[in-house]
């Protein structure tokens, strides 16, 4: 490959880092066609982008970007895959899912999840659990409105209450 090709590989894989918030590094040498193209498929349906890289041109991509990645480094080793997300959870559950039905492949490496690095096979049910970004916006909101509506009910059975008591006196009036 000529220098100038891997200058704009480089660029492209730079660019697409730039673009996520998270992603991660996985082996995927070991597929078969048939997995790996049900591998490609269940990344497009949950939004994931899969990447077949060299990992010198990844090394040299990370060192072109803003951030410290001296932790990925050494999982830069065999054949890699980079799946690039913006939700830091869903390839570690698609990792997961993939590994329930047959224990190989794909294996997890690494991951850069929203500035925070993890490395080692025993991280990705760490990572699974994790809530996303709006999954933790959805839970405060849900705490937020939880007392608005009780106030909300509260005074809509006094509003009853009160309405029945004085129904009940303007009746006993006449």
């Amino acid at each position: 490959m000529k220098k100038e090709d891997k200058a704009i590989i480089i660029d492209q894989i730079a660019d697409t880092l730039k673009e996520y918030s998270c992603f991660y590094l996985v082996e995927t040498a070991g597929l078969n066609a048939e997995k790996t193209s049900a591998l490609r498929a269940a990344c497009f349906k949950a939004d994931i982008k899969l990447m077949v890289v060299k990992n010198t041109l990844l090394h040299k991509a990370l060192e072109k970007i803003d951030g410290n990645y001296d932790e990925l480094y050494p999982a830069l080793k065999g054949a890699t895959s980079i799946m690039f997300s913006n939700v830091g959870n869903a390839p570690a559950k698609l990792i997961k899912s993939f590994v329930q039905k047959d224990d190989t492949l794909p294996r997890f490496k690494a991951a850069y999840v929203e500035e925070t690095v993890y490395v080692g096979e025993d991280q990705l049910g760490t990572l699974a659990n994790i809530k996303s970004k709006n999954e933790l916006i959805a839970d405060v909101v849900a705490l937020l409105q939880s007392p608005a509506k009780n106030v909300i009910s509260a005074l809509q059975s006094g509003g009853s209450k009160l309405h029945g008591i004085l129904e009940t006196l303007s009746k006993k009036e006449d």
